[in-house]
């Protein structure tokens, strides 16, 4: 998706309009949309614009064309897994969003490989914000959402809370980003949601050769089953500060690394497609039996109400479009490129007095007429006197 008045590219996230109607999925639709505009990270993709079409409901987000880390982790060669610096990197970006996210009272409820995305230099941000929620000061929120493997026992046992579960997925993620394996589930294996539940809430996880003590320290303290004991719940909005200080990132500067100055251990190919198929079949079917009618109006013209995100806000300043749209001409008025009667611009004599000058085409020479004609007395005159000869 490119901006044609500043060339400025992003990525366009279709919601079929049917689809969501059949899903009854229209309030978490709204939910991201309302809660993509209030944030503004380089470790959270970010809304830009926000529209609709005939059939779907558009969001223009940022591009991320270097895959996600599940491909990543499972599709790159070799053993399954990052060696131990690329998987630190990435886990405090992701600290990072985690972060922003619980400071605007937002809780994540969806961190899982897939949903961590990474750009074109190398660097990541949490993407589908689908299953966040807003969480007021002081309050807890109560919702069995999430992906299996990766919900925090609180969320399995329908029990309040505020942003716990966002550190017990993060856990999962980083043990999956060192091990090449979810803590609670192997890869591919035929299991149903009640065992990989109990798992999450009875059993331990196991620790292989490939965790240093830092990291295996860090995994166990995020993996609590209790929300009292686990790292970072112990604040609040701001629990990340606990989880900064844990031995596994002392030697990230997390001054560097807020500014986005820090090398990333990686950088995509931009001729590689990071994906393992890149048709989605579910994206083309086509959605039966679902009709929209005036009643979906309503929710159409919530969404719709654009958006003035920060990043379209640095958009419009970056690519001076901001600049140009307040420049005016004497006396505070409009350039006369924007005023419809205004008289063409005299062009100024060139260098070169000799220079033969421009034929004139026939298209913009003025039409001759006799201006007697729009004179009201000689229409009159005319229309008496063949009144007389009537």
């Amino acid at each position: 998706f490119q901006v044609r008045a500043t060339g400025k590219m992003y990525a366009c996230k279709k919601l079929e309009k049917k689809r969501i109607k059949k899903r009854k999925g229209e309030s978490m639709v709204l939910i991201e949309k309302q809660i993509l505009q209030k944030i503004n990270s380089r470790f959270v993709v970010n809304l830009a614009y926000a529209y609709e079409t005939k059939d779907a409901l558009c969001l223009v987000l940022t591009i991320m064309n270097g895959g996600d880390l599940k491909f990543h982790i499972y599709n790159m060669g070799g053993d399954p897994g990052f060696e131990m610096n690329r998987a630190r990197f990435y886990a405090a970006e992701v600290v990072c969003g985690l972060e922003h996210l619980h400071q605007m009272g937002i809780v994540y409820r969806d961190c899982k490989p897939e949903n961590i995305l990474l750009d074109d230099t190398g660097h990541v941000r949490i993407s589908d914000l689908g299953l966040a929620v807003e969480i007021p000061e002081g309050e807890m929120v109560r919702g069995r959402v999430g992906t299996v493997g990766y919900m925090a026992p609180e969320v399995i046992d329908n029990e309040k809370y505020a942003f716990s579960p966002d550190w017990f997925s993060f856990g999962c993620l980083l043990y999956e980003m060192i091990e090449g394996q979810a803590p609670f589930r192997a890869r591919k294996e035929k299991v149903k949601r009640e065992e990989v539940d109990r798992r999450v809430k009875e059993d331990a996880e196991k620790y292989s050769h490939k965790f240093s003590d830092d990291a295996k320290i860090l995994c166990q303290q995020l993996l609590m089953k209790a929300v009292k004991n686990r790292l970072g719940c112990r604040n609040g909005r701001y629990g990340a500060r606990e989880v900064k200080l844990s031995g596994f990132f002392s030697s990230i500067n997390w001054k560097r690394l807020d500014a986005g100055v820090v090398e990333p251990p990686f950088v995509p190919d931009p001729h590689a497609v990071y994906a393992k198929d890149v048709l989605d079949i579910e994206q083309f079917s086509t959605v039966k039996g679902v009709n929209l009618d005036a009643t979906d109006e309503n929710f159409y013209s919530k969404f719709n109400t654009g958006s003035v995100s920060i990043p379209w806000q640095n958009e419009m300043i970056e690519t001076e479009c901001f600049r140009e749209l307040n420049v005016f001409g004497q006396d505070e008025c409009p350039t006369p490129d924007l005023l419809i009667n205004a008289p063409p611009v005299v062009e100024k004599p060139g260098c070169f007095p000799f220079r033969r000058k421009k034929k004139q085409s026939a298209r913009e020479k003025p039409v001759p007429f006799n201006e007697k004609l729009l004179s009201s007395s000689q229409t009159t005159v005319t229309v008496s006197s063949s009144q007389n000869e009537s």
